[in-house]
């Protein structure tokens, strides 16, 4: 709504899911091409934080449309504020993937269940007889899949069937993109 020249709307038609999508790749681990769009100049540095980069480009451009008085200042302050939000997010997402659960506390947690386990027929012998078999299977295996599943969603970013789907919802977000700008 603030923009009124074609090219530089089309600029961000572009570059707004550009950053999506490299943020997708960049929490995936998986390798960018030299350049993501064809209409729009991205060389990204893979040495470097690509999604930074992307920020960095849309903040220049911001500056740029500000200097030649394509936006007023408070117009400027706005979408920096948005633009900031975009390496918060990211920032967000790396802090979720980083922090896995400490391998003391999983080795803990096994050795408990199946200690757990183990005392837990003598403690109800007494009061289910033969039925505290079934028991005993039935809570080591919600003990036990509740680990598992601890394990599985450490890095929701990855590609299982079970993570994050980032990409489509990168794929989502331009086509949004489109729809709005």
């Amino acid at each position: 709504a603030i923009l009124t020249d074609e090219k530089d709307m089309a600029y961000f038609r572009k570059m707004l899911p550009a950053y999506a999508s490299i943020l997708h790749k960049h929490l995936n681990d998986s390798d960018t091409g030299k350049e993501l769009f064809d209409d729009v100049d991205l060389e990204v540095d893979h040495h470097k934080h690509r999604p930074n980069q992307v920020a960095k480009m849309l903040f220049h451009k911001v500056n740029d449309l500000y200097t030649s008085k394509k936006i007023t200042g408070d117009q400027l302050i706005i979408i920096n504020n948005e633009l900031q939000s975009f390496t918060d997010i990211c920032g967000a997402c790396e802090r979720i993937k980083n922090t896995p659960i400490p391998y003391s506390y999983s080795a803990f947690i096994k050795k408990f269940i199946f200690v757990y386990v183990l005392t837990l027929p003598f403690g109800y012998v007494f009061n289910l007889g033969y039925y505290v078999i079934p028991v005993v299977v039935f809570i080591f295996y919600v003990l036990a899949s509740l680990e598992l599943i601890a394990e599985e969603i450490e890095d929701p970013f990855g590609s299982d069937a079970n993570d994050l789907p980032t990409k489509k919802m990168s794929e989502n977000i331009k086509k949004n993109v489109e729809e709005l700008i």
